[in-house]
């Protein structure tokens, strides 16, 4: 490897590079042209026309949804979880934190399944729930609760960590001049964190989007109902409908891509 005056290596051997791309091509770029070769080699028009179809529309919907709860309610969350772990030093701060980071180290499927056992039929919540007539398991509002699970740890890291590297000179400042605890979080403190939460809003869309486990045991995949676009995805595969199953995964795919396209580039501006 050749380095500059400043000791950074601007070249790397050709060996470490060959085993990169080759890392590349065969676990992230491969699947991807696979899909793009099968959409194309099959029947697109079929693939198109299956999206238009009410099922497949009303999983895209229910997708879509969730990923825009999932962004408010996890970008609230995590300024809030952010700054308490980031500004503040109490007992239990280390729970705190390993709590927000809990789903990255937990299947989905287990989650969902601990979600069954407090909010499903006979669960901890059942007698509560049959009360006031609220279903959560295989209805709507378990597929938020799955979704809202995988999805927490994003903006809370991101939030964290940037306000770790801003420190507190600029709020002390404000707070100096006279401004109240509210002033310096809406004026000093919210306008830092941009950054943060436009990255943080896009890894969850996009967890969001293309979680599975969670929302498959909690809602059960009832087509028109609770199918998610992954779950729709799932059972077209089932089914042997390669159209339809081509279809949305290129609409995840491209999805997928475009966030973090937005993503890339608001983080090379910053």
């Amino acid at each position: 490897m050749h380095a500059d005056v400043d000791g950074v290596n601007t070249r790397p051997a050709p060996w470490i590079l060959v085993s990169v791309l080759v890392y590349a091509a065969i676990v992230l770029i491969a699947p991807l042209v696979a899909l793009l070769v099968a959409f194309f080699g099959a029947d697109p028009s079929r693939s198109l026309q299956a999206l238009f179809e009410d099922e497949a529309r009303g999983a895209i919907v229910n997708s879509l949804l969730l990923a825009v709860i999932a962004v408010v309610a996890n970008g609230v969350f995590g300024v809030a979880a952010g700054i308490v772990i980031a500004r503040h030093r109490f007992f239990g701060r280390a729970v705190v934190d390993a709590l927000s980071e809990l789903p990255l180290s937990i299947s989905p499927v287990m989650t969902g399944l601990g979600f069954i056992l407090v909010y499903g039929r006979g669960g901890l919540l059942a007698p509560l729930l049959d009360a006031v007539g609220w279903k959560v398991t295989f209805a709507f509002p378990g597929l938020v609760l799955g979704t809202l699970f995988v999805t927490v740890p994003f903006t809370v890291r991101e939030v964290a960590s940037v306000l770790v590297e801003l420190g507190t000179s600029e709020e002390q400042a404000a707070e100096t001049l006279g401004a109240s605890p509210w002033q310096t979080f809406w004026l000093v403190t919210l306008p830092n964190l941009r950054s943060a939460l436009d990255c943080g809003a896009m890894l969850t869309m996009a967890r969001a989007l293309g979680e599975f486990g969670a929302v498959l045991v909690l809602g059960g995949a009832i087509g028109g109902h609770t199918q998610t676009a992954t779950t729709y995805l799932y059972s077209a595969v089932e089914e042997r409908d390669r159209a339809a199953a081509y279809g949305m995964a290129l609409v995840l795919m491209a999805t997928t891509l475009a966030l973090f396209a937005v993503l890339s580039r608001r983080t090379r501006k910053t």
